[in-house]
């Protein structure tokens, strides 16, 4: 018997809409389609399958599967919960998370191959170009840097079809975390907190902690280990570290690569549409397993998450407040639900919801409460300006005054914030504050 489909169109739509399966095609949840909608193709998903028993109306056939990556069943479930929540058309989410898909192709790279023609003269360069041409995949220019040759005698290899070039798809390389590699020495309060997620981590399904740690308290480090407990555990785990802001990027993705020898996926606005294709691509089938990105990362189609940090939990712009409007610090805990993994939110000022969470009990309060290595907490003291006023005709108070001077004899610099100076929307008395 034929079936009816549902499918999502990455549009501001109310609904998925209907069409008839045509026999033989063997759509499965989370296929990307091809679909009518009036008179154009439209690209879509599956949601959903049923019989087309007591059918009442003729339905236009799904005109055919796309030869791309599923979403995986969980994606397609929290793109819907992510509407619902949000009281929204499912077809916004479903743009996000589409968008690494939808972008264009990398260019094919020339590459070289050897085509079993013995050359007119074996010259001992040109026989290291052919030992390196079998035994790796290299195009023209690289081959002959790898060699140690002049270009010149790669051209004439291809002229004499000893060597030809072929064009292939450029497919990024991520390379397997090493959750063995050594990471960085832990104190006493980061090894507890790492031992105390790793035991989270190792009960399995969904759980959620709060790392609460003061500034250069070495979160990222104790995160870190969190994470290759996980990959560790299962060869096939992906984790997701979410970061508030793009600049953030760089410094945490050369830390992950320095924890684990493998570069991880990086995904942000600023990241050219075919590398992002090619990042999405390499989560989808997942060869990358470690993802560091900004909050549109939680759309992408993990199949096997089994971990979402969500550093500087606190940070406001983890809100997305144009288009599709959601919290990617809620929407993470909802999506380590629906996969059934471990949550880890870090702050050194958590979020008061993320506080009364760990206070009632429903997430785990992890604190670290020493600075790593040799680092100390600055001494903070505030100036009461009515008691120690500014001078006559000054604006800085005695005490900040004196202490200035002292740093300036150490050859120490300080640093003034001047809190929109000359444009104050009020006036205090000074006698009573």
């Amino acid at each position: 018997m034929s079936r009816i489909a549902s499918v999502l169109l990455p549009m501001p739509l109310p609904e998925a809409f209907d069409y008839a399966e045509p026999d033989g095609m063997g759509l499965e949840l989370g296929d990307q389609v091809a679909a009518p909608l009036g008179p154009r193709l439209l690209r879509g998903v599956v949601v959903g399958l049923r019989e087309a028993a007591g059918g009442n109306r003729p339905l236009k056939p799904v005109e055919g599967i796309l030869e791309e990556h599923r979403l995986p069943p969980n994606t397609v479930e929290f793109i819907q919960w992510a509407a619902r929540y949000a009281v929204d058309a499912p077809g916004s989410p479903l743009a996000i998370a589409l968008r690494g898909a939808r972008a264009p192709k990398p260019r094919p790279v020339r590459v070289t191959e050897v085509t079993g023609i013995e050359p007119a003269r074996p010259t001992p360069a040109r026989l290291k170009v052919l030992e390196i041409a079998r035994g790796q995949t290299l195009s023209p220019p690289d081959l002959a840097r790898a060699a140690g040759v002049s270009s010149g005698v790669v051209k004439a290899l291809l002229d004499e079809g000893v060597l030809a070039v072929r064009l292939v798809d450029s497919e990024a390389r991520f390379d397997d975390p090493d959750p063995g590699r050594p990471g960085a020495k832990l104190n006493a309060s980061q090894a507890a907190a790492a031992e105390a997620l790793k035991s989270m981590l190792g009960e399995g399904g969904f759980n959620v902690a709060l790392l609460d740690g003061v500034t250069g308290s070495g979160k990222t480090e104790v995160y870190l280990e969190a994470a290759a407990a996980v990959l560790a555990a299962d060869p096939a785990a992906q984790v997701l570290i979410l970061l508030p802001e793009i600049a953030l990027t760089q410094a945490v993705i050369a830390r992950v690569a320095s924890r684990f020898g493998a570069q991880p996926g990086e995904w942000h606005s600023d990241v050219a549409p075919p590398a992002r294709r090619r990042v999405w691509e390499a989560v989808a089938n997942g060869r990358c397993r470690i993802v560091v990105g900004a909050r549109s990362a939680l759309f992408l189609p993990f199949p096997n998450l089994k971990l979402i940090v969500v550093d500087e939990e606190h940070d406001a712009s983890f809100k997305q407040e144009e288009g599709f409007i959601y919290h990617a610090r809620d929407l993470a805990v909802v999506r380590g639900r629906i996969e059934g993994a471990g949550v880890v939110l870090a702050s050194a000022t958590p979020s008061l919801e993320t506080l009364r969470n760990a206070e009632a009990g429903r997430y785990r309060w992890l604190r670290l409460s020493t600075r790593h290595g040799v680092a100390q907490l600055p001494d903070i003291e505030l100036i009461d300006l009515r008691e120690t006023p500014p001078e006559h005709g000054r604006w800085l108070s005695p005490p900040l005054v004196t202490a200035m001077g002292e740093t300036f004899a150490r050859g120490e610099q300080t640093l003034l914030f001047l809190n929109r100076r000359g444009y104050a929307p009020l006036v205090l008395c000074k006698a009573c504050g």
